[in-house]
């Protein structure tokens, strides 16, 4: 019987687009996607999911691919996409209506440690994750999924049997990883009426 439900955060609870992002602070449709491609190349941001890499030093490296006239509104961007996050229409809802009959809720994110120490600024994502009995961010720890270890950390901390947990996340491989330490998982696409019906919480 599946008591707890372990949620991903980008592009399961926020939608996590960098054109989007970028887009609050650059308008023009070329520089945006110069900026983009820069601030949000994985070459910072998998050093950010597992803690290896500052903000100071995601920022000097941004700039140093970039042209000078283009420094500030990059770091503004990386700066602020918390921020501009915006949470998925109807996610709310499936977390609440979980909590709601009973259900354990649980985060287990790759992401920085700016995102697990600021996150609380973007107060529609505050709003979700206050109703979660545990968090799991990915930089703080230095542990990043697919690595076997941080499913088993987040089972530890939180004293979790693996086969009473369902495991909610966009990325096939970081479900594979869960079934492979015996959680559930659910492969989102997006369709937040599938997640519902699948998780049989019924329409209000």
């Amino acid at each position: 019987m599946i008591k707890n439900y372990i949620f991903d955060f980008g592009n399961v609870l926020a939608r996590f687009d960098p054109d989007e992002l970028t887009a609050v602070h650059v308008g023009d449709a070329n520089t945006r996607k110069t900026v983009s491609d820069v601030v949000f190349d994985r070459l910072y941001w998998d050093r950010l999911d597992d803690g290896s890499i500052t903000d100071e030093e995601v920022k000097s490296g941004i700039c140093s691919r970039l042209p000078s006239e283009l420094h500030e509104c990059a770091c503004r961007v990386y700066e602020d996409w918390i921020i501009s996050m915006p949470t998925i229409k109807g996610m709310d809802k499936v977390v609440a209506d979980i909590k709601a009959r009973g259900g354990k809720l649980y985060l287990l994110s790759n992401i920085s440690i700016g995102f697990a120490e600021t996150y609380t600024a973007n107060p529609a994502v505050k709003d979700v994750l206050d109703l979660f009995d545990g968090l799991v961010f990915s930089g703080p720890i230095g542990l990043a999924k697919p690595h076997r270890a941080i499913y088993e950390h987040l089972l530890s901390r939180f004293q979790l049997t693996a086969e009473e947990c369902l495991f909610i996340d966009d990325n096939a491989g970081n479900i594979a990883a869960a079934k492979e330490v015996g959680i559930h998982g659910y492969l989102f696409d997006g369709d937040v009426d599938a997640l519902r019906k699948s998780l049989l919480l019924e329409e209000s």
